[in-house]
């Protein structure tokens, strides 16, 4: 069984829903959570593949940690229609000390479940990870 220092087991679910994403392109965004209970992590939210980084945004929770992937189409100066696979890890100052420890321990683990991600970015409040800082790391 996972423990702290190794990182939570990832439920099956996470990786089908990111090959999703990833190949058929049939999500915008994946929310994903630790379930303390469970011992892993599970998938929180998908959003279709209309919806926006508004809505990506708006689906994490103001004061609890989760990890995410977005999808983030944009266009190129050659005028190339490109996307770019993002993970965030989301750690807002408000959440609890336990919860921050849980998902900065288990994050790097986590990410070798999802082969295919292209940015990164760590983020403790929406200005680090606003549309502009994801524009601008797109590139």
């Amino acid at each position: 069984m996972a423990n702290a220092a190794s990182g939570m087991a990832v439920n099956d679910d996470c990786k089908l829903k990111f090959l999703e994403l990833k190949a058929k392109r049939t999500h915008r965004f994946i929310v994903f959570k630790i379930d303390e209970k469970l011992k892993q992590v599970i998938v929180e939210k998908v959003g279709e593949p209309m919806l926006g980084y508004e809505d990506f945004a708006a689906s994490l929770p103001a004061n609890e940690c989760r990890y995410a992937i977005f999808d983030f189409d944009f266009v190129t100066e050659e005028n190339c229609q490109k996307s770019k696979i993002f993970f965030i890890a989301w750690s807002p100052d408000t959440s609890r000390v336990r919860s921050k420890m849980l998902y900065a321990s288990s994050k790097d683990r986590f990410k070798r479940e999802l082969d295919g991600i292209q940015v990164e970015l760590q983020a403790t409040d929406p200005t680090e990870m606003g549309l502009d800082v994801i524009r601008g790391r797109a590139y």
